[in-house]
């Protein structure tokens, strides 16, 4: 029989060969160490990872600490300065070598382990943010969240099958469906996760053939690839060539055109309308990502096909909460059969906790706002103020990357001077814009990706306009006049 011993482990009687009992000690064995992963491995890895440090495509988290109250500021927490001259393995064992840290981080270290790091006074305007119309703050929206949250926890508690659906998210889905005039929505933890998902579910069970944009996103290509069914990849935004690739395929298999409306990087516009007639004239299925398009445009914010009237011609369309809804989470909207098809197969879906009730909540606040006259009114001031930036972009001289949305993109062509550039603007001026390189862009086409919201004002935006003056000239980068 069991019992504690002194040390408070457990010990267990058991007979020994002579049949005599002896005592078993099931004290638990160490835990394993942080660097106990056999040398082979880490030496590949961190080899994998040196070649991105070398090559300059190496990605940092900027360590940042948003102010819902002076949008679209933000504060450097010291711990950012920690992280980057500390190792992680050594912050886990707790050896910490406080010698190799100047005071002011050694006392981060030691004073609670950093649980609420001290900010730096001097604010940094963020150029970068998805938080496109600044809903994640928005009073309606946070105002439900911990209404919500009071009453109903901040968890799911299970899968959308077990016990994670509240009739918050049957209201989610309910509202999405009528955002985008489709009988039944779906929601997913992410639109990656609804992307993928989709397109593997229905490329896979349907046997169908998938005709992606060249520019579509790695969601998408992802769910493709592992649909494992045949693909074609048409040139991006090019009609003509995706009819080429449809007129030589076998026209009584089943297909997918997939795209997106508004592509991220470049803030390209598709041509929805005649993507999707040459799409349903060879019997295939269209399915298009409104991900950087819901919220922003169509007079419900519905996305770029509500503003083009075409809407009724996508057969599947997705999108985020994530981005101009301010939330976390994605989405799918189609037919009820299409809808309850992925919702019985889609692993993505099935296997995964369902999002939070506050969050879907919150959702359904922002959708409701941002199809109200206020939401129409912040989409006009967002609209103006992007348009502002690209014409003082352009009359300054730099290279910005022609397109009609509200992404404005700057070229830089080069992975290292983007990522100085991005460097000298955050600690010489204490402006943030992400560097965007390899593989989300083609090498080549490192580029500054820009976002305007309608809380940046004009002198903002000559502030910007002389930072990157100075950095364009330090770092020799060229202009277009």
């Amino acid at each position: 029989m069991g019992e504690l011993s002194r040390r408070g482990v457990a010990t267990l009687t058991v007979p020994s060969e002579t049949g005599e009992a002896q005592q078993s000690d099931l004290t638990p064995p160490p835990p394993p160490t942080v660097d106990s992963i056999p040398e082979y491995y880490e030496r590949v890895m961190k080899e994998k990872v040196e070649s991105k440090k070398d090559d300059s495509t190496y990605r940092t988290f900027r360590v940042l600490s948003r102010d819902a109250d002076n949008k679209p500021y933000t504060c450097e927490p010291t711990v950012q300065l920690m992280n980057e001259r500390v190792n992680a393995a050594e912050l886990m064992s707790e050896r910490v070598d406080e010698e190799r840290m100047p005071a002011s981080e050694r006392d981060v270290i030691t004073s609670g382990r950093a649980d609420r790091p001290a900010e730096r006074e001097e604010p940094v305007s963020v150029w970068c943010s998805n938080d496109y119309l600044g809903m994640s703050s928005h009073p309606a929206v946070t105002g439900t969240v911990v209404d919500v949250i009071r009453k109903h926890g901040v968890g799911a508690g299970g899968t959308r099958s077990i016990s994670g659906t509240s009739h918050y998210h049957v209201a989610l889905e309910n509202r999405l469906a009528t955002l985008h005039n489709k009988e039944r929505a779906l929601m997913f933890t992410s639109c990656y996760v609804a992307n993928d998902t989709t397109l593997q579910t229905l490329a896979r069970h349907l046997n169908a053939v998938v005709y992606s944009d060249s520019g579509n996103h790695a969601s998408m290509i992802t769910g493709i690839n592992n649909s494992r069914m045949p693909k074609h990849i048409f040139r991006h935004n090019d009609p003509e060539h995706l009819e080429e690739l449809l007129a030589n395929g076998d026209p009584d298999r089943p297909k997918i055109v997939a795209f997106e409306s508004v592509y991220s990087m470049t803030g390209t516009m598709s041509p929805i309308e005649t993507l999707c007639d040459i799409a349903h004239s060879y019997n295939a299925l269209t399915f298009v990502d409104e991900v950087h398009a819901v919220g922003l445009y169509g007079h419900t914010g519905a996305g770029l096909a509500e503003e083009r009237g075409c809407g009724s011609k996508i057969d599947i369309v997705t999108g985020t909460l994530g981005k101009a809804y301010g939330l976390v989470g994605g989405y799918i909207a189609s037919s009820d059969s299409l809808v309850d098809f992925v919702r019985s197969y889609g692993s993505g879906l099935i296997f995964t906790t369902s999002l939070p009730p506050s969050n879907a909540a919150g959702a359904v606040a922002s959708i409701n706002v941002l199809a109200s006259d206020e939401g129409r009114a912040l989409r006009q001031r967002h609209r103006e103020s992007y348009t502002i930036l690209r014409y003082k972009l352009i009359e300054a001289g730099l290279p910005v990357m022609q397109c009609p949305s509200h992404i404005v993109p700057v070229l830089v062509g080069d992975p290292l001077k983007a990522r100085l550039a991005m460097e000298q603007l955050f600690n010489n001026h204490r402006v943030y814009v992400q560097a965007i390189n390899y593989p989300t862009v083609p090498r080549g086409s490192e580029l500054l990706r820009f976002v305007a919201t309608p809380f940046h004002t004009t002198e903002m935006m000559d502030y910007l306009i002389s930072a990157l003056d100075e950095v364009w000239t330090s770092l020799d980068l060229p202009r277009t006049s």
